[in-house]
């Protein structure tokens, strides 16, 4: 997905709403500002959900794919307030 060096890789195939959303923002916090996340999910409602979430905080979303296999959300974690 990116040749970019990922800190934290997630896998959150197969979970339902809400829990690829609340495993995301666990991560994050986990992750010093600057570092990268990587996540998978399957739930489609993640497509939706993940980068809403993402736009009302301090993190950036560098990269959104989809696939056969679902979905691969590249999450820079940014700086809290």
């Amino acid at each position: 997905m990116s040749d970019q060096p990922v800190d934290l890789l997630v896998d959150a195939s197969g979970l339902q709403c809400p829990l690829p959303l609340l495993k995301t923002r666990q991560a994050l916090r986990h992750l010093a500002p600057g570092q990268l996340l990587s996540v998978t999910a399957t739930d489609e409602a993640s497509s939706r959900d993940i980068p809403a979430y993402l736009g009302q905080s301090p993190h950036q979303l560098v990269r959104c794919q989809h696939d056969d296999d679902g979905y691969t959300f590249l999450i820079r974690r940014g700086e809290e307030p």
